[in-house]
């Protein structure tokens, strides 16, 4: 997978949670509003800082994230 630029992580801003390039919209709440059926268009009137290329790399993160198998550590 290409490196994400705009997926953020800071323990100040939302708790940790992934977010847009720092600003305080989580990966969550855009994929929650596409998932919802609201439209690209729609969603940048409502976040008007937020840029059409954030979106589907929210969705590129979640859908990558949804595959990401975590698998037990094993002790001997």
């Amino acid at each position: 997978m290409h490196e994400l630029k705009r997926i953020t992580f800071d323990p100040n801003v939302m708790g940790g949670k992934p977010c847009l390039r720092g600003l305080r919209v989580t990966v969550g709440t855009i994929v929650g509003l596409v998932g919802s059926g609201h439209t690209t268009p729609e969603i940048l009137a409502a976040y008007p800082y937020l840029e059409a290329e954030d979106v589907s790399e929210a969705l590129k993160y979640a859908a990558w994230r949804a595959e990401e198998i975590e698998a037990p550590l094993v002790r001997s």
